[in-house]
C-alpha cells in the first residue's frame, strides 16, 4: 500500500470505522471508530510523500522504528504512543496492515469487538454458547448482540463463529454459514460430535 486510497480502503475495512476530515484541510483524512470517535489512522502527505500516523503498544514502538527508516517517530502526536509510517513502499504492505490493525485494536472498545475477541478464545474441539461469549465479552446481558455481531462477522477465516450455539446446544439456520448442514461440517471437522443439529455443551462447551 503506498496511495492515500489504498490506506483509507484498508481502514474503513474494520467494522465500525469511518472517514473524517476534521481540520478544514483535505490534506488530512482520518479514519475513526464510531461511538468513541477515536482516530486510528491518519494520513497526509508531507514533503511530496504520503505518511500516515498509527498507534501503537510502547512496547513495540522502538522495534518498529529499530526495523524501518520509514517509522518515525509520530509526527505531531505524542511520540510514546504514536508512530509515521512514510509510505515509501520499503515496509512489507503485510506488516504496514499488521501496524493498522493493532492501532484499532489500540483505540477501539466496542461491544462488537469484544464479542468478536471472545469467540476467537474459543479452541478447536469446544464451542460456546451465545450467553457464554456474551459474558466473556463482559456484559452477560447482552447475547442477543452476541447473535447479531456473528451474523456480521467480517472475518470468518479468523473468527470462528461457527462454534457459537444457543443455551441448548442446537445449530444455527442453515443461511447463517453457507447451505444446510454447513455448520454441523466445520464442527465435525473440529472434532464435535453433532446430532440432530445440537452438540452436547457439558462435553464440549467452554
Amino acid at each position: 500500500m503506498k496511495t492515500r486510497k489504498e490506506v483509507l480502503t484498508y481502514g474503513l475495512s474494520f467494522p465500525y470505522t469511518y472517514q473524517d476530515a476534521p481540520f478544514r484541510d483535505p490534506n488530512w483524512q482520518l479514519v475513526r471508530v464510531r461511538g468513541s470517535k477515536k482516530a486510528f489512522l491518519w494520513t497526509y502527505e508531507k514533503d511530496g510523500q504520503m505518511h500516515i500516523n498509527i498507534k501503537v503498544d510502547p512496547e513495540w514502538r522502538d522495534f518498529w522504528r529499530d526495523a524501518y527508516d520509514a517509522v518515525i517517530p509520530g509526527y505531531h502526536q505524542n511520540k510514546e504512543h504514536w508512530n509515521t509510517v512514510i509510505l515509501d513502499g520499503s515496509v512489507p504492505e503485510d506488516t504496514l496492515k499488521q501496524m493498522i490493525a493493532e492501532s484499532y485494536d489500540l483505540v477501539s472498545d466496542s461491544p462488537t469487538k469484544r464479542i468478536y475477541d471472545a469467540v476467537k478464545q474459543i479452541p478447536r474441539g469446544k464451542v460456546a454458547s451465545y450467553g457464554k461469549i456474551a459474558e466473556l465479552a463482559g456484559n452477560p446481558r447482552m447475547a442477543r448482540a452476541v447473535g447479531n455481531a456473528l451474523h456480521n462477522n467480517p472475518d470468518p477465516e479468523h473468527i470462528p463463529c461457527y462454534r457459537v450455539v444457543n443455551s441448548k446446544g442446537e445449530l444455527a439456520g442453515e443461511f447463517a454459514f453457507g447451505g444446510e448442514g454447513a455448520q454441523a461440517k466445520l464442527l465435525q471437522a473440529d472434532g464435535i460430535e453433532v446430532v440432530n443439529g445440537r452438540v452436547d455443551l457439558k462435553k464440549y462447551g467452554i
